[in-house]
C-alpha cells in the first residue's frame, strides 16, 4: 500500500520556528523592546517567508499582552494600491444616510494608533501614500480636511515594511524614518532550503516552549530598558562612525543609540557592550551608508589565527584547574573599539557585496516616478469632481457623499415620497465622476550601431547603460529596447523591457560589421515608438551610439555608384529624423567617433533629430545612462 503523502500543516508556523531570516527576527525582537526605534525595513526575495515572519511577530506579541498591555502586537495591513479614504478616512456613507449629518470613519493610519501598521512591497507604493505615511510618522497624527469634514485622530505605531530588492529599493525618505533596515538578504544555503521544507511537512513539531523563552526574555528586556547606560564615549564612537559612512542628518547616531541599548537588555546587560555597538551598526548605520572609510590593508584584513599551545600533562593540567578555581581572575571589561573596528566587526556577517547600491545612495534629478503624468481613463484614481457621465466614469461614493447632507431637507420638500423608505434623493449637481492620472514611464529605445571596428566598444558602452537604466525601471516605470544595425537591416534584440536578465542575454550575443544601415534603424525605431503609445507609453527617448556615418540606404538600387548611395542615405536618415522630431520622440546621439577622424556626422545627426549630442567616445555605461535621463527630463 502506498504512502500516503504528507500535507502541508494548515497552521502558520511560529515567530521561532522560521528559518533564513534570523537578522531580521533579531530586528523584530529589538523594536519590540523599544518601539521608539520606529519600524523594520526587511529587503529580501520572493519566498524567503519575510511576510510570514512578521505576521508571526505580531501573533507572538498578542500571546504576551496579558503580561504587559504596552505590547504593540495588533498588525494592521495596508495594501499596495490602498485608496486615500482607506487611508486616511473619510466619510461612512452608511452612518452619514442614516442619520443625515457627516459622519467620520478613521483609516488605517489611525486603527494602527498603539499598534503594528504593515506594508509588503513597500517599493511599489504611490509618492502620495508614502507622503501620507511619512507625515503620520513624523507628527504622531492624521488630519483629515475634506467633504466638510474636520478631524484629528492619533496615529503613533510602529512601521513594519517588506520588499522585494529585484523590483526596485523604497524611497529614501521613508526608510530613514525607520530605525532598523535588515540588507538585501541573498540566496540561502542547501541546508536552510531544506530546514524550511522540513519544517513546513512537519506539522506536529512544537515550538511553544522556543518561543514562550524568546517572549519571556523580550519582556523582561523591557523592564530592564530604562536602567540601561551608555557611555559618552560609546555614543562619540557611534556618532564618529556615522561620520566615516557618509551618513546624513542625526536620526541615524539617535536610532543607534537605541538599538544598542535595547541589544544590551534582550542579552540582559545593564550596560552596553562592544558587542551590542557592533549590532547597532549592522542594523542602523551600513545599510544607510553612502561610502565606506578607506582602511588600510592590516585593518582590512582578519588577523592571522594564533596557534594553539601544545595540551600539558594530565598531572599538570588537574593542579590547573584546581588553581583556576581557587583564584580565577575577573573578566576583563570591554577594550575600547575604534570606528575601524565597529565597521569591521559589523561586516563579519553576511552583508551583500553591493552595500552601497542603497536608497540612500541614489540622486536622482526627478522625483520617483515622475518623468511623466498622464490623465485619462486609466491609472490611479486622484480625485472625483463635478461632472456628468458622459464625461467620464461615474464615481457612486463621491456622488452620495455629496447628496447625504441634504437628504432630510430633499425629503420634506416631497412629502408624498416619504413612503418609500430607502429613497434617495439626487441631483444633477450632486454627480461626480472620476479623475485619473497614471505614471507615463518612458520608453528607451538603444539603437547601437554593429557596424565597423568600433562595435565591440559601443557594446561594451550600450551594455553598462542599460544596466544602469534597468536599475530603475520599476520606479520610474520605464522601459529599455535594443536594436543593433549592420548591414543591410536593423535587429530587434530586445522588445520593450524592465527584465535585466532578458538585456544581459540580448547583449551578449550580438553580429558585429558590414555597413551602417542608419535609416533602417530609425525607421524601426519609430515604429516601435508607435506600438508602445499603442500600449499607454506616451514618451520616447531613443539612444544612437554611432560615429553617424550612413552608408546602406533603405532601398539600394543595384546599379548605383557608391557616391549616389552614400547620398541617398543620407537624404533618407534627414527625413527620418524630421519625422521622428515631429512626433515628439527624444534623441541622444553618443558620439563614439574619435575626435582627430570625425567629420561632425553624429553632431548633424542629433541637429537633424532636434535632440542631445553627447561626446563620449570613451565613456563609461553610467555616463551614458545620466545623459540619457537628464535629455529626457528637458523634453
Amino acid at each position: 500500500m502506498a504512502q500516503k503523502a504528507k500535507e502541508l500543516p494548515s497552521a502558520p508556523l511560529p515567530f521561532t520556528a522560521i528559518v533564513g531570516l534570523e537578522t531580521a527576527r533579531q530586528a523584530l525582537l529589538l523594536l519590540a523592546v523599544d518601539p521608539m526605534l520606529a519600524g523594520v525595513a526587511i529587503g529580501a526575495g520572493a519566498g524567503t517567508g519575510k511576510s510570514a515572519l512578521v505576521r508571526a511577530f505580531a501573533r507572538m506579541l498578542a500571546s504576551g499582552r496579558e503580561f504587559d498591555p504596552t505590547l504593540p502586537c495588533n498588525l494592521v495591513e495596508m495594501p499596495v494600491g490602498v485608496s486615500e479614504d482607506r487611508l486616511l478616512g473619510g466619510i461612512d456613507i452608511e452612518a452619514t444616510l442614516a442619520l443625515g449629518e457627516r459622519v467620520h470613519r478613521s483609516g488605517l493610519l489611525a486603527r494602527a494608533n498603539g499598534s503594528l501598521l504593515y506594508v509588503d512591497s513597500v517599493n511599489l507604493l504611490d509618492d502620495s501614500t508614502i507622503n501620507h505615511i511619512l507625515g503620520a510618522l513624523d507628527s504622531g497624527v492624521v488630519r483629515v480636511e475634506r467633504e466638510g469634514i474636520s478631524v484629528v485622530e492619533p496615529a503613533r505605531f510602529a512601521l513594519l515594511v517588506t520588499y522585494d530588492p529585484a523590483e526596485g529599493p523604497p524611497r529614501r525618505h521613508l526608510l530613514d524614518r525607520l530605525g532598523l533596515i535588515v540588507a538585501p538578504i541573498g540566496k540561502a544555503p542547501v541546508t536552510t532550503r531544506a530546514e524550511v521544507v522540513r519544517r513546513n511537512l512537519q506539522a506536529n513539531l512544537d515550538y511553544e516552549d522556543d518561543e514562550a523563552l524568546v517572549l519571556a526574555g523580550v519582556l523582561a528586556a523591557r523592564e530592564l530598558l530604562p536602567t540601561v547606560t551608555i557611555t559618552d564615549e560609546q555614543i562619540r564612537q557611534l556618532s564618529m562612525t556615522a561620520l566615516a559612512l557618509g551618513i546624513e542628518g542625526h536620526r541615524a547616531d539617535m536610532f543607534a543609540v537605541r538599538a544598542a541599548r535595547a541589544a544590551a537588555a534582550l542579552a540582559g546587560r545593564d550596560a552596553v557592550s562592544n558587542e551590542d555597538l557592533e549590532l547597532a551598526v549592522r542594523l542602523v548605520m551600513l545599510p544607510r551608508a553612502t561610502r565606506m572609510p578607506e582602511m588600510t590593508q592590516e585593518e582590512a584584513q582578519p588577523p592571522p589565527p594564533t596557534p594553539e599551545p601544545a595540551p600539558p600533562p594530565p598531572s599538570q593540567r588537574e593542579e590547573d584547574e584546581q588553581n583556576d578555581e581557587e583564584d580565577q581572575p575577573p573578566k576583563p571589561p570591554d577594550e575600547e573599539l575604534t570606528v575601524e573596528d565597529l565597521i569591521l566587526a559589523a561586516m563579519e556577517t553576511e552583508v551583500p557585496p553591493d552595500i552601497l547600491e542603497t536608497p540612500f545612495t541614489v540622486r536622482r534629478r526627478g522625483r520617483s516616478g515622475s518623468r511623466g503624468t498622464i490623465s485619462g481613463q486609466r491609472g490611479r484614481h486622484i480625485r472625483s469632481v463635478p461632472g456628468r457621465p458622459a464625461q467620464g466614469r461615474l464615481d457612486v461614493i463621491a456622488t452620495l457623499r455629496a447628496a447625504a447632507p441634504w437628504q432630510r431637507l430633499r425629503a420634506s420638500e416631497h412629502p408624498h415620497h416619504q413612503h418609500r423608505r430607502g429613497r434617495i434623493h439626487l441631483r444633477a449637481d450632486d454627480l461626480h465622476i472620476k479623475k485619473y492620472r497614471s505614471k507615463a514611464g518612458t520608453l528607451f529605445c538603444f539603437l547601437v550601431d554593429a557596424s565597423g571596428s568600433m562595435a565591440l566598444h559601443r557594446m561594451r558602452q550600450a551594455k553598462g547603460a542599460v544596466n544602469s537604466l534597468l536599475q530603475q525601471a520599476y520606479v520610474h516605470r520605464d522601459q529599455v529596447a535594443l536594436l543593433a544595425f549592420r548591414g543591410e537591416r536593423a535587429d530587434l534584440l530586445l522588445p520593450p523591457s524592465q527584465s535585466v536578465e532578458l538585456a544581459k542575454r540580448a547583449l551578449d550575443v550580438l553580429p558585429t560589421g558590414g555597413g551602417t544601415p542608419l535609416a533602417a534603424a530609425l525607421l524601426a525605431a519609430y515604429q516601435i515608438s508607435e506600438q508602445a503609445r499603442a500600449r499607454g507609453i506616451f514618451r520616447t527617448t531613443i539612444v544612437l551610439i554611432t560615429d553617424g556615418r550612413p552608408n546602406v540606404p533603405l532601398k539600394a538600387d543595384p546599379t548605383m555608384d557608391k557616391n549616389r548611395r552614400l547620398e541617398q542615405a543620407r537624404q533618407e536618415v534627414q527625413q527620418l529624423a524630421g519625422r521622428l522630431r515631429a512626433a515628439g520622440i527624444g534623441a541622444v546621439v553618443i558620439d563614439t567617433q574619435r575626435s582627430f577622424v570625425s567629420r561632425g556626422e553624429a553632431q548633424q545627426l542629433a541637429a537633424w533629430l532636434g535632440g542631445r549630442y553627447v561626446y563620449l567616445p570613451n565613456g563609461r555605461g553610467d555616463q551614458i545612462a545620466n545623459a540619457v535621463i537628464a535629455a529626457s527630463e528637458e523634453v
